[in-house]
């Protein structure tokens, strides 16, 4: 799949997931790289850049994305031929893809030590982070059960819920009856209602802002608030390039609203009624217990440093350029 293509699947959603959406960026560059057989360094420079620019444009909030392509042309500005360029970003790109594939299993790890037996946990959207938790201490053999959220209006909850009946199960025997991780799926207005039966709330990220707020699928503000109001630790699951060096100097995340079709037809509605879907929404750290990351476990109010440290402040500069 091309450059081009990779970010029309990225902006039609049929590539999903902060995890990868940023592994298909980095390998896109890459690709587009390799396959420029020329020796003109200014025209590699200009294909690279103008496939940085398409990919960024497919999913604005996207952090992650951002966070991956800064990565794979780290040092290109610094390279003397179109040899050195293709190979730099070529091996940005695999240093990336592979750093950010093991993050979900440390992730798994670290996050899971937070479970007991016998706690019910609570899951809005599909984070793979978050799902790793969950079925880390599936696999280490302990009883959780799962509440998950639909999600709409793309429904992600239905792909959360198939991945976690399949957690720890041969493939031959996953539509076996109570296999898996005991999960049962909420439509996400029930939220409230069930919070009396959680022990902890598991959300994964789109963006964790320098000041420790969570950037996340529509929904999990009211989530956590409801966790709040019960008194249930709201813990958030997320690599550390999904921290935004944007952020830092005062940058707002942009709330990205897609087609009202997704929600309804707008034939339908009666004349001068207005259809809102935002795919986000914000949520402050105080209602944010800790954040699961690949390098430990953080308080949202830590979440400077670990930009600092993690992007470097590299990225940050380059975040006050554009």
């Amino acid at each position: 799949m091309g450059l081009i293509e990779v970010a029309s699947s990225i902006k039609s959603m049929e590539i999903r997931g902060a995890g990868l959406i940023a592994r298909s960026a980095a390998e896109a560059l890459k690709q587009q790289a390799l396959d420029y057989k020329g020796d003109d360094l200014g025209e590699l420079r200009r294909r690279l850049d103008d496939g940085r620019r398409q990919l960024i444009a497919s999913r604005p909030t996207a952090i992650s994305l951002w966070n991956a392509v800064q990565a794979t042309m780290r040092g290109s500005s610094s390279a003397e031929s179109a040899d050195e360029l293709r190979s730099l970003v070529a091996t940005n790109a695999d240093s990336f893809v592979e750093r950010s594939s093991k993050a979900v299993g440390m992730i798994g790890r670290i996050g899971s030590k937070r479970l007991r037996s016998g706690m019910t946990v609570l899951t809005h959207c599909n984070s793979k982070a978050a799902l790793g938790v969950i079925k880390t201490a599936h696999a280490d053999g302990k009883d959780i059960k799962v509440y998950a959220t639909e999600s709409r209006p793309w429904r992600q909850g239905l792909l959360t819920v198939k991945d976690l009946a399949a957690a720890g199960v041969p493939k031959r025997d996953r539509i076996e009856h109570g296999a898996g991780v005991p999960t049962t799926l909420i439509i996400d207005s029930a939220v409230r209602w069930i919070m009396k039966e959680i022990d902890v709330v598991l959300v994964g990220a789109d963006t964790i802002c320098s000041n420790g707020a969570l950037i996340n699928k529509i929904g999990t503000s009211q989530v956590a608030l409801a966790a709040d109001e019960a008194r249930v630790p709201f813990i958030v699951c997320a690599e550390t390039y999904k921290f935004s060096p944007k952020t830092v100097h005062g940058e707002m995340v942009e709330i990205e609203e897609r087609d009202a079709s997704e929600i309804i037809d707008p034939r339908l509605l009666p004349p001068k009624v207005m259809v809102k879907n935002p795919v986000f929404d914000a949520t402050p750290a105080e209602y944010i217990d800790s954040i699961v990351t690949e390098i430990g476990l953080i308080s949202p109010y830590a979440a400077y440093e670990v930009i600092v440290k993690e992007l470097g402040q590299e990225s940050i500069f380059e975040a006050n350029e554009e």
